[in-house]
Protein backbone atom coordinates (compact mmCIF):
# COMPACT_ATOMS: atom_id res chain seq x y z
CA UNK A 1 0.00 0.00 0.00
CA UNK A 2 1.46 3.15 -0.98
CA UNK A 3 0.99 6.97 0.95
CA UNK A 4 1.98 9.87 -0.39
CA UNK A 5 3.17 12.76 1.38
CA UNK A 6 3.21 16.16 0.10
CA UNK A 7 5.36 18.51 1.89
CA UNK A 8 8.19 17.31 3.76
CA UNK A 9 8.90 19.30 6.34
CA UNK A 10 8.77 19.05 10.53
CA UNK A 11 5.04 17.85 10.56
CA UNK A 12 4.67 15.55 6.87
CA UNK A 13 8.56 14.29 7.90
CA UNK A 14 6.81 13.67 11.49
CA UNK A 15 3.90 11.56 10.11
CA UNK A 16 6.08 9.74 8.09
CA UNK A 17 8.09 8.37 10.80
CA UNK A 18 4.87 7.96 12.80
CA UNK A 19 3.74 5.74 9.79
CA UNK A 20 6.86 3.46 9.80
CA UNK A 21 6.73 3.40 14.06
CA UNK A 22 2.98 1.94 13.17
CA UNK A 23 3.62 -0.07 10.57
CA UNK A 24 1.05 1.49 8.56
CA UNK A 25 1.98 0.97 4.51
CA UNK A 26 4.34 -0.54 2.28
CA UNK A 27 5.37 2.42 0.61
CA UNK A 28 6.08 6.35 1.77
CA UNK A 29 6.62 8.97 -1.19
CA UNK A 30 7.61 12.32 -0.19
CA UNK A 31 7.35 15.36 -2.81
CA UNK A 32 8.44 18.27 -1.72
CA UNK A 33 9.40 21.33 -3.83
CA UNK A 34 12.52 21.52 -2.20
CA UNK A 35 14.24 18.26 -2.94
CA UNK A 36 17.34 18.65 -0.87
CA UNK A 37 15.13 18.87 2.33
CA UNK A 38 12.85 15.20 0.74
CA UNK A 39 16.22 13.45 -0.13
CA UNK A 40 17.79 14.35 3.72
CA UNK A 41 14.40 13.74 5.08
CA UNK A 42 14.17 10.51 2.91
CA UNK A 43 17.10 9.37 4.42
CA UNK A 44 16.83 9.92 7.96
CA UNK A 45 13.35 8.27 7.98
CA UNK A 46 15.12 4.79 5.69
CA UNK A 47 17.69 4.48 8.69
CA UNK A 48 14.75 4.27 11.02
CA UNK A 49 13.12 0.86 9.19
CA UNK A 50 15.26 -1.27 10.18
CA UNK A 51 14.47 -0.74 13.85
CA UNK A 52 10.34 -0.75 12.93
CA UNK A 53 8.81 -1.97 9.86
CA UNK A 54 9.69 -3.01 6.39
CA UNK A 55 8.96 0.19 4.68
CA UNK A 56 10.45 1.95 1.86
CA UNK A 57 10.28 6.08 1.95
CA UNK A 58 11.61 7.64 -1.21
CA UNK A 59 11.70 10.92 -3.05
CA UNK A 60 9.08 11.71 -5.50
CA UNK A 61 7.08 13.76 -8.45
CA UNK A 62 3.67 14.18 -8.45
CA UNK A 63 3.66 11.47 -10.83
CA UNK A 64 5.07 8.95 -8.71
CA UNK A 65 1.97 9.29 -6.66
CA UNK A 66 -0.18 7.53 -9.30
CA UNK A 67 -1.38 4.01 -7.31
CA UNK A 68 -1.55 5.97 -3.65
CA UNK A 69 -4.01 5.10 -1.59
CA UNK A 70 -3.81 7.97 0.43
CA UNK A 71 -1.97 11.04 0.05
CA UNK A 72 -1.37 13.59 3.16
CA UNK A 73 -1.08 17.01 2.30
CA UNK A 74 1.24 18.99 5.19
CA UNK A 75 2.81 21.49 2.30
CA UNK A 76 1.70 25.07 3.21
CA UNK A 77 3.59 28.18 5.28
CA UNK A 78 4.05 27.75 9.02
CA UNK A 79 2.16 29.33 11.62
CA UNK A 80 4.03 31.68 13.24
CA UNK A 81 4.45 32.69 17.56
CA UNK A 82 1.41 34.54 17.72
CA UNK A 83 -0.21 34.16 14.31
CA UNK A 84 -3.93 32.70 14.47
CA UNK A 85 -4.29 30.20 12.08
CA UNK A 86 -6.98 32.09 10.55
CA UNK A 87 -4.03 34.73 9.39
CA UNK A 88 -2.58 31.76 7.79
CA UNK A 89 -5.27 31.12 5.26
CA UNK A 90 -4.67 33.78 2.29
CA UNK A 91 -1.14 31.93 2.03
CA UNK A 92 -1.75 28.80 1.99
CA UNK A 93 -4.80 28.78 0.01
CA UNK A 94 -2.73 30.09 -2.94
CA UNK A 95 -0.34 27.31 -2.52
CA UNK A 96 -3.16 25.20 -2.31
CA UNK A 97 -4.80 26.04 -5.90
CA UNK A 98 -1.39 25.17 -7.63
CA UNK A 99 -0.58 21.46 -5.59
CA UNK A 100 -4.44 20.19 -5.14
CA UNK A 101 -4.39 19.83 -8.85
CA UNK A 102 -1.23 17.84 -9.30
CA UNK A 103 -2.29 15.83 -6.88
CA UNK A 104 -5.15 14.41 -8.51
CA UNK A 105 -4.39 14.85 -11.99
CA UNK A 106 -1.21 11.95 -11.12
CA UNK A 107 -3.55 10.09 -8.35
CA UNK A 108 -7.60 10.82 -8.95
CA UNK A 109 -8.08 7.66 -7.03
CA UNK A 110 -6.40 8.78 -3.54
CA UNK A 111 -8.31 9.87 0.03
CA UNK A 112 -6.89 13.21 0.40
CA UNK A 113 -5.92 14.56 4.06
CA UNK A 114 -5.48 17.71 4.34
CA UNK A 115 -3.11 18.82 7.54
CA UNK A 116 -2.25 22.25 6.35
CA UNK A 117 -3.27 25.09 8.42
CA UNK A 118 -5.92 26.25 9.12
CA UNK A 119 -7.32 22.93 8.19
CA UNK A 120 -11.00 23.30 7.82
CA UNK A 121 -11.14 26.57 5.29
CA UNK A 122 -8.36 24.58 3.28
CA UNK A 123 -10.33 21.11 3.90
CA UNK A 124 -12.96 23.09 1.84
CA UNK A 125 -11.30 24.65 -0.77
CA UNK A 126 -9.33 20.83 -1.32
CA UNK A 127 -12.93 19.31 -1.67
CA UNK A 128 -14.00 22.56 -4.16
CA UNK A 129 -11.27 21.47 -6.12
CA UNK A 130 -11.55 17.80 -5.89
CA UNK A 131 -15.66 18.65 -7.05
CA UNK A 132 -14.51 19.77 -10.29
CA UNK A 133 -12.32 16.50 -11.01
CA UNK A 134 -15.93 14.69 -9.59
CA UNK A 135 -14.37 13.49 -6.94
CA UNK A 136 -17.13 13.01 -4.10
CA UNK A 137 -15.88 15.08 -0.62
CA UNK A 138 -16.18 11.98 1.62
CA UNK A 139 -12.68 11.46 -0.12
CA UNK A 140 -11.63 14.57 1.22
CA UNK A 141 -10.49 14.92 5.00
CA UNK A 142 -9.32 17.64 7.01
CA UNK A 143 -7.11 16.25 10.35
CA UNK A 144 -9.45 18.93 12.32
CA UNK A 145 -9.99 18.62 15.68
CA UNK A 146 -8.56 14.47 15.96
CA UNK A 147 -5.34 16.28 17.96
CA UNK A 148 -7.52 18.48 19.86
CA UNK A 149 -9.78 15.38 21.35
CA UNK A 150 -6.35 13.56 22.71
CA UNK A 151 -5.43 16.41 23.78
CA UNK A 152 -9.06 17.20 25.93
CA UNK A 153 -8.60 13.22 26.63
CA UNK A 154 -5.40 13.11 28.06
CA UNK A 155 -5.34 16.40 29.98
CA UNK A 156 -8.81 14.92 31.27
CA UNK A 157 -7.41 11.88 32.18
CA UNK A 158 -4.68 13.19 34.59
CA UNK A 159 -7.22 14.69 36.21
CA UNK A 160 -8.80 11.75 36.62
CA UNK A 161 -6.40 9.65 37.46
CA UNK A 162 -7.29 6.57 34.61
CA UNK A 163 -5.75 5.66 31.53
CA UNK A 164 -6.99 8.56 28.51
CA UNK A 165 -7.60 4.97 26.65
CA UNK A 166 -11.08 4.97 28.81
CA UNK A 167 -12.17 8.95 28.52
CA UNK A 168 -14.46 9.29 25.92
CA UNK A 169 -15.29 13.07 24.92
CA UNK A 170 -14.27 15.33 21.89
CA UNK A 171 -13.76 18.60 20.69
CA UNK A 172 -15.58 19.82 17.92
CA UNK A 173 -15.78 22.82 15.54
CA UNK A 174 -12.95 25.03 14.12
CA UNK A 175 -9.05 23.89 14.70
CA UNK A 176 -8.81 26.86 16.35
CA UNK A 177 -9.76 29.37 18.89
CA UNK A 178 -13.52 29.03 18.50
CA UNK A 179 -13.17 25.05 19.43
CA UNK A 180 -15.58 23.43 21.27
CA UNK A 181 -14.83 20.70 24.13
CA UNK A 182 -18.28 18.82 24.50
CA UNK A 183 -18.52 18.69 28.40
CA UNK A 184 -21.28 16.92 28.17
CA UNK A 185 -21.07 14.22 26.42
CA UNK A 186 -17.66 13.06 28.65
CA UNK A 187 -17.75 9.02 29.88
CA UNK A 188 -15.01 7.32 31.89
CA UNK A 189 -15.30 3.73 31.05
CA UNK A 190 -18.96 4.26 30.19
CA UNK A 191 -20.13 6.22 32.96
CA UNK A 192 -21.07 10.02 32.55
CA UNK A 193 -18.57 12.22 34.26
CA UNK A 194 -20.17 14.00 36.90
CA UNK A 195 -20.74 10.14 38.34
CA UNK A 196 -17.23 8.59 37.80
CA UNK A 197 -16.57 12.15 39.31
CA UNK A 198 -19.00 11.32 42.36
CA UNK A 199 -18.49 7.51 42.75
CA UNK A 200 -14.15 8.40 43.09
CA UNK A 201 -14.68 11.51 45.37
CA UNK A 202 -12.82 13.90 42.82
CA UNK A 203 -14.21 17.49 42.53
CA UNK A 204 -13.92 18.42 39.00
CA UNK A 205 -15.26 22.08 39.55
CA UNK A 206 -15.52 25.00 37.21
CA UNK A 207 -11.96 26.53 37.59
CA UNK A 208 -10.41 22.97 37.23
CA UNK A 209 -12.70 22.44 33.67
CA UNK A 210 -11.51 25.70 32.26
CA UNK A 211 -8.00 25.52 33.18
CA UNK A 212 -7.89 22.22 30.89
CA UNK A 213 -10.47 24.33 28.29
CA UNK A 214 -7.78 26.79 28.01
CA UNK A 215 -4.71 23.85 27.94
CA UNK A 216 -6.43 22.45 24.92
CA UNK A 217 -7.53 25.62 22.87
CA UNK A 218 -4.01 27.27 23.74
CA UNK A 219 -1.45 24.31 23.62
CA UNK A 220 -0.61 24.94 19.90
CA UNK A 221 0.01 28.36 20.65
CA UNK A 222 2.24 27.68 23.84
CA UNK A 223 4.31 24.46 21.93
CA UNK A 224 5.10 26.83 18.86
CA UNK A 225 6.06 29.75 20.95
CA UNK A 226 8.75 27.19 22.98
CA UNK A 227 10.17 25.30 19.93
CA UNK A 228 8.69 27.34 17.03
CA UNK A 229 6.30 24.69 15.33
CA UNK A 230 4.10 21.42 16.74
CA UNK A 231 4.98 18.32 14.90
CA UNK A 232 4.80 14.93 17.42
CA UNK A 233 0.91 15.07 18.16
CA UNK A 234 -0.04 15.91 14.83
CA UNK A 235 2.43 13.70 12.79
CA UNK A 236 0.94 10.79 14.73
CA UNK A 237 -2.68 11.99 14.39
CA UNK A 238 -1.74 11.40 10.91
CA UNK A 239 -0.52 8.30 10.61
CA UNK A 240 -3.82 6.73 12.70
CA UNK A 241 -6.17 8.69 10.15
CA UNK A 242 -3.86 6.99 7.31
CA UNK A 243 -3.97 3.56 9.13
CA UNK A 244 -7.79 3.87 10.04
CA UNK A 245 -8.42 4.27 6.09
CA UNK A 246 -5.43 1.52 4.73
CA UNK A 247 -7.10 -1.03 7.49
CA UNK A 248 -10.89 -0.09 6.84
CA UNK A 249 -10.95 -0.03 10.23
CA UNK A 250 -14.42 2.53 10.98
CA UNK A 251 -12.92 4.13 13.93
CA UNK A 252 -14.69 7.45 15.06
CA UNK A 253 -12.64 10.46 14.56
CA UNK A 254 -13.41 14.28 14.81
CA UNK A 255 -11.90 14.60 11.16
CA UNK A 256 -13.23 17.48 9.27
CA UNK A 257 -15.08 17.54 5.89
CA UNK A 258 -17.79 19.84 4.46
CA UNK A 259 -20.93 19.17 5.83
CA UNK A 260 -24.67 20.54 3.87
CA UNK A 261 -26.38 22.03 7.22
CA UNK A 262 -24.95 22.26 10.92
CA UNK A 263 -27.25 24.37 13.23
CA UNK A 264 -28.41 26.75 10.38
CA UNK A 265 -24.72 27.01 8.70
CA UNK A 266 -24.97 25.79 5.47
CA UNK A 267 -21.99 24.24 3.56
CA UNK A 268 -19.42 24.93 5.96
CA UNK A 269 -16.39 22.00 6.72
CA UNK A 270 -15.53 21.95 10.51
CA UNK A 271 -15.03 19.09 13.02
CA UNK A 272 -17.25 15.94 13.87
CA UNK A 273 -17.13 12.77 15.26
CA UNK A 274 -16.99 10.91 11.54
CA UNK A 275 -17.22 7.09 11.07
CA UNK A 276 -13.88 6.68 8.53
CA UNK A 277 -13.00 3.69 7.10
CA UNK A 278 -11.61 2.69 3.63
CA UNK A 279 -13.35 4.58 1.03
CA UNK A 280 -13.24 7.68 3.38
CA UNK A 281 -16.07 9.21 5.63
CA UNK A 282 -19.11 7.07 6.07
CA UNK A 283 -21.14 8.91 8.32
CA UNK A 284 -21.31 11.90 10.56
CA UNK A 285 -22.78 10.92 13.89
CA UNK A 286 -25.17 13.23 15.62
CA UNK A 287 -24.41 14.93 19.18
CA UNK A 288 -26.76 15.79 21.75
CA UNK A 289 -25.11 18.97 22.58
CA UNK A 290 -26.52 20.90 25.20
CA UNK A 291 -27.65 24.14 24.54
CA UNK A 292 -24.24 26.08 25.58
CA UNK A 293 -22.53 23.63 23.55
CA UNK A 294 -24.91 24.23 20.24
CA UNK A 295 -24.37 28.06 21.07
CA UNK A 296 -20.99 27.65 20.90
CA UNK A 297 -20.61 25.09 18.08
CA UNK A 298 -23.06 27.44 16.05
CA UNK A 299 -20.49 29.97 16.85
CA UNK A 300 -17.13 28.30 15.42
CA UNK A 301 -19.56 27.04 12.28
CA UNK A 302 -20.02 30.84 11.32
CA UNK A 303 -16.42 31.64 12.16
CA UNK A 304 -14.94 29.38 9.38
CA UNK A 305 -17.73 30.23 6.90
CA UNK A 306 -16.53 33.37 7.07
CA UNK A 307 -12.94 32.14 6.34
CA UNK A 308 -14.32 30.00 3.54
CA UNK A 309 -16.07 33.28 2.63
CA UNK A 310 -12.76 35.15 2.26
CA UNK A 311 -11.56 32.36 -0.71
CA UNK A 312 -13.96 33.95 -3.02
Amino acid sequence: MKVGIVGSGMVGATAAYALIMRGVGREIILVDVDQTRAHAEADDLSHAVPFASPLRVRVGNYSDLAGCRVVVITAGASQKPGETRLQLLGRNANIFRQIIPSILENAPDAILIVATNPVDALTHLTARLAKAKGIASSRVIGSGTTLDTARFRTLLAEQLGVDAQHVHGYVVGEHGDSEVLTWSLVTVGGIPLDEFCNLQKINLDAPARQDIDQRVRNAAYSIIKGKGFTSYGIGSALARIVQVILQDQRAILTVCTPVGNILGVCDVTVSLPHILGGEGIIATLPMPLNQAEQNALRKSAEVVCAAISSLE
